[in-house]
Formats: C-alpha cells, structure tokens, sequence
C-alpha cells in the first residue's frame, strides 16, 4: 500500500468521476433513483437461550422497558431491563450499531454558547448513504458498475434542536451543491487534501467516511456539529416496514419513469397513499417527477415524508405492540451508523428524548437557498448569497426559524470589555477565496471603521491573507471575551461568530469573503427572518402535496 498523500489524488479523481448519478445510464442510479428489489436484514438473530428473542420478550414490564420513538432522525428504539435476558438483548442491540468518528478534519469545531439558563443547542446530521457495499444495496441500488464504488451522501440533513428544546429547525442540502472540500483524514490514515476547486457536497462521503461531511458541513455554515447518524438503501426499507407506513401525497398520479428510462419507479394515484418498505425509499429517491425534476423537489418530498413520519409516530398506535416494538428497536440499531458519541442504545435514548419535547408544530424543515448554475455549470447548485448565509446565522444564533419568539437570552461575558480606546485589535483580509485573490486594502478600511469608533489600538497584519469564507473575531483568554464582543458589537458583527481559540495571543479579526466590499457588515444581527427562498415547511402542515410534473403523470 502506498503512502496516504499518494493514494487520495487517485480514489478523489475516481470519486469526481461518479458525482452525477443522474448523469449515467437508468441502471446506475443514485439515491435519486430505481430502487430494485429489497433483500433481507443485514445482521443475524441474537443468540438463543437467555439472550434470545423469545426470553426478551418476556421480561417484566416494570419500567425498565422504554420506548424510543425518534421524532426527526428515522429512529425508533427499545431499552429492555439490566438484567438475564434484558441485558443480553441491551447488548445485542449495542453490537447491531455500527460507529465511526465524528469529523475527520483538521479545525476544531467552535463550542456552544449556552443561553441564560446553562442549556446549549444540539445538532445532528442526517445522512443518506448510496453505498453499494452489501448485497442488500446492491439489489436496491443499481448496476453492478457501481458495486464498491465510493458511497457518495446523496441526503444531508441537519437537525437543529433549540437550546431551550422548544423548537426544531431542519436544514437540507441539495446533493448537487458545489462547494470547496476541506483536508480529511480517514480512519486508516489516508489524507485527503482541500479541494482547489468547488465540488459536489456528495463526494465528502467518498473521503474517508461520515466525518467528513461533517467536517464538509463546519466548513460551509460554521455550525457546530454534534452528532450524525447515517442510513443507507436497505436501512431505509427495514425502518419504514417497522414503523408500519407513512402518509404522502401526490396532486396527481406519478409514475417516476420517463421514456428515456430516468426514474425511481414510484407510482402512485393522486391523493394520500400510506407507503413504507421499497416505496418509502422510492418517495425519497423520486426526482423526476416532482416538480421541475431537481433535486429541490426531492428534498420538498423528504420533508414531507418526516413530518408525516412525525405525526404518525407521536400518535403512538403503531407503538403499542411489544413485539411491532422490538422489530422497530433491532431494524433501527441495524440501519444506523453513528458518530462514537452515541455508541449505545441508552445514548441514542436520551438523544430522542430530547426531540420528543418539541411539539411538532415547532418542527420547520427548509432547504438552504440556492442558484442553479450555468455553462458547464448547469444543474449544479450553489449557496445563495446572503440568503444562505443568513438561513445558517440563524442556527448558529439558535434562532426559530418559525419565526415565533425564542426564550433565549444574551449571555454576558464574566469579565466586562475596557474601555474600547484600551482595547488591542489586529485586523487581517481573509476576503479571498478559491476562485477570487483578496479584496483591495479590506483590512485597512475596517480597521478605520474601528478606530472611528474609538479602538485607536487597531492595526493592521499584512501577512496573514488565509482565507474565511465568514468574518470572525477570535480571542485567546476568557479575560478577553468581553472586549472582543465589544468589537463586534461595534462592527455589527454576531455575536456568534466571535470564538475562543488558543490560535492567537489577542484580538483578532478577520475580514471574510462575506465583507469583500466596504460599508457596514452585510448581516444585520437584528435580522431574525428565515429567507423565502429556505421554502420553510412547517411540521403540523397535514395538506401538503407534492405538484407532479406533468411528464410523469398517467
């Protein structure tokens, strides 16, 4: 084997090449497309005797069995008793859950501020998998070109679950979203280096595993990332015959199969239809036939699969049954992957417990506001400029994306700023970009704009010209917090893009590629409204329904 440096420019050109699924022949799909047949559970049954299936269900009923529905996040799990067969059915269904790194990237993701009360958000991505790696996938997911291929992450969600737990924001990324990859290290050593040039979000999988899509997501939005979880074609399929069938519909009849073969195969008749195993999958594999035939319409349906999925499972008539709840335990613990800090059944407990104190009416699923390119470029999708980044303040603020009012509370600083004429500043431009050099002489008339404001110890470091996608203000002690939140506050800058970071030994602010041009910052920290183009869908919607396209209808 070949030094890690080596073989990561061969395995990321071989992952480019396979980016577009929807690009290839109808028997080589994607997430977006045909599902085939289903096959059986990944893993085998427990061992029999005291740890089997048959003693589990007899265990007492006397609170130490608890229900685990999963609100947002495809999860439903049972906690049996800590004792004989209880334990052994706990443990087995541990060892069903599949666990890998959280972030294989080299920034360390920003901690939490927490609110008034000491409470602090929680973010999880949801991702998708196309991976062809077992014979399950195989048969639901394509041609045999594509087996062991890099899996690509064809589905990105992330769960943003309020401070206070009182509200629920879900942000979607379009798979086609170009963007810059940041330096991933995988498990097994290999690097994988930044990417020069914008590529589709899908590849991050491909370089080294979830974590770095997770490090793909810091990169992007500055959020925070705490936990993901990972589902794949088959896993799909066993969660949605265990949870019984979900509610969609269509505004007129689909079948997602054109007469140049593209299409997931759904078929459906105008109205509301249940629908759960491989046509579950294929509702959330169906691009064309919804809407204009992009992704964006794949993502509307998704958000309507989970609200429904939502409601149903809060209604709890599916629940109820011991034995329809054990399926739902061992088909969730066997369809997830998961970061290490959610290892066990009691971890991913405690986690759904947290969701289930948001009223659905406070669940908001959106879709980070895009452009479609153009040229070479069409079809591929990129973040829209002040929209997008507004959509992601929001979260990283914890602010409702319902728009209804938040309990949270500013949260002074122990140590009060100086005076502002005391307080040291050093400004950088980090205004460049990978396709774009640094804005003319951006650091110098920030720095004015400080010393204007009365911080006449204000320079200006010419040397360091790194790129940031945001602008920042870093400070070292937490003797300093105060007197860098007094910058930004004189700047207009959020308060949640001022970090501690051992990187520096005193103020320092960076002039990202969001403040290229001069002027006030371009984002108003009083601003507390998500973008129309976000397409926000709010989770008690029961009436939603998909627009077919009028080509795929019959």
């Amino acid at each position: 084997m070949g030094g890690p440096v080596g073989r990561s420019s061969t395995r990321g050109e071989r992952t480019r090449s396979r980016v577009r699924r929807d690009d290839l022949p109808d028997d080589r799909p994607g997430w977006a497309e045909d599902p085939g047949r289903r096959s059986g559970a990944r893993n085998g049954p427990p061992v029999k005797g005291d740890g089997g299936r048959g003693s589990a269900r007899r265990a007492p009923r006397s609170g130490k069995r608890r229900v685990l529905r999963w609100s947002a996040t495809v999860l439903a799990l049972l906690i049996l008793g800590t004792g004989g067969a209880g334990y052994l059915y706990y443990e087995y269904l541990n060892g069903n859950i599949r666990k890998e790194d959280l972030t294989l990237g080299d920034k360390r993701m920003a901690d939490h501020k927490a609110n008034a009360a000491g409470q602090t958000p929680l973010n999880i991505l949801l991702i998708g998998s196309d991976a062809r790696d077992s014979e399950a996938n195989q048969k639901l997911g394509g041609a045999k070109e594509t087996f062991g291929a890099p899996p690509l992450a064809d589905v990105q969600m992330l769960l943003h679950l309020s401070a206070d737990r009182s509200n629920l924001s879900v942000i979607s990324m379009p798979r086609d979203t170009m963007l810059k990859m940041p330096k991933c290290t995988a498990p097994d050593g290999e690097i994988f280096p930044a990417s020069r040039r914008d590529v589709q979000t899908n590849e991050s999988l491909g370089r080294g595993g979830p974590g770095c899509t997770v490090a793909t997501w810091y990169e992007l939005t500055g959020i925070r990332i705490d936990h993901f979880m990972m589902i794949d074609f088959a896993g799909v399929v066993s969660m949605a015959d265990a949870i019984g069938g979900v509610p969609v519909c269509v505004d007129a009849n689909i079948h997602s199969r054109g007469a140049d073969g593209k299409g997931s195969g759904l078929k459906l008749e105008k109205g509301t239809t249940s629908v759960k195993g491989e046509q579950a999958l294929q509702w959330l594999r169906t691009r064309y036939g919804f809407e204009d035939n992009t992704d964006l319409g794949r993502a509307k349906a998704q958000h309507q699969y989970m609200n429904s999925m939502v409601r149903e499972l809060r209604k709890g008539t599916k629940l109820t049954d011991p034995a329809k709840l054990m399926n739902l335990a061992e088909a969730a613990t066997a369809a997830l992957t998961v970061d290490k800090g959610l290892d066990t059944v009691k971890k991913l407990y405690d986690l759904a417990e947290e969701f289930k104190k948001v009223p659905t009416k406070r669940i908001t699923m959106s879709t980070m506001p895009n452009v479609y390119g153009t040229g070479v470029n069409n079809g591929r999708v990129y973040p829209k400029a002040g929209d997008a980044e507004q959509l992601f303040r929001m979260v990283r603020d914890d602010v409702p994306l319902d728009g209804k009012p938040s309990k949270r509370k500013a949260v002074e600083p122990k140590d009060p700023s100086a005076p502002v004429g005391e307080i040291a500043v050093t400004v950088r431009n980090a205004t460049g970009t990978g396709t774009q050099g640094p804005a003319s002489g951006r650091a110098g008339h920030v720095a004015d704009q400080l010393k204007e404001a009365g911080f006449g110890k204000t320079g200006v470091d010419p040397d360091n010209v790194t790129g940031a996608a945001r602008t920042g203000i870093l400070y070292p002690s937490a003797d300093l917090e105060g007197d860098a939140q007094a910058v930004a506050k004189a700047l207009g800058i959020p308060l949640s893009q001022v970090k501690k970071s051992t990187d520096v030994s005193g103020i320092s602010l960076a002039v990202g590629a969001d403040w290229r041009e001069d002027g006030a910052y371009p984002v108003s920290p009083g601003k507390e409204k998500t973008p129309e183009s976000a397409g926000a869908l709010n989770g008690e919607e029961e009436g939603a329904c998909m627009k077919v396209n009028p080509a795929y209808t019959w």
